[in-house]
């Protein structure tokens, strides 16, 4: 038996084709107590339909495939600012 973890992942890889088309991408971060933690990634961070692709699409999905998922947060992306370089 796959542990839950490989259970997701292999949920996401699945889901992963349909939001590349659109430019984004979705990064498997951690599960803890039924809760999904995903990373948006590409066209998606600044989207304003994310949250419909996350909790219309992704958490349905995973809820619905893999026992034991209650939900997904999006842990955001870190920005890089021009400020902590030095030139």
């Amino acid at each position: 038996m796959e542990n839950i973890e490989e259970q997701i992942k292999e949920v996401l890889d699945k889901i992963r084709p349909f939001i590349q088309r659109e430019g984004g991408d979705c990064e498997f971060v951690s599960y803890q107590d039924g809760i999904v933690k995903i990373r948006m990634k590409g066209a998606c961070v600044d989207c304003p339909l994310q949250d419909s692709t996350v909790y219309g699409g992704i958490e349905m999905i995973l809820m619905d495939e893999v026992p034991g998922v209650c939900g997904v947060e999006v842990v955001k992306q870190e920005r890089c600012h021009a400020d902590t370089f030095s030139f």
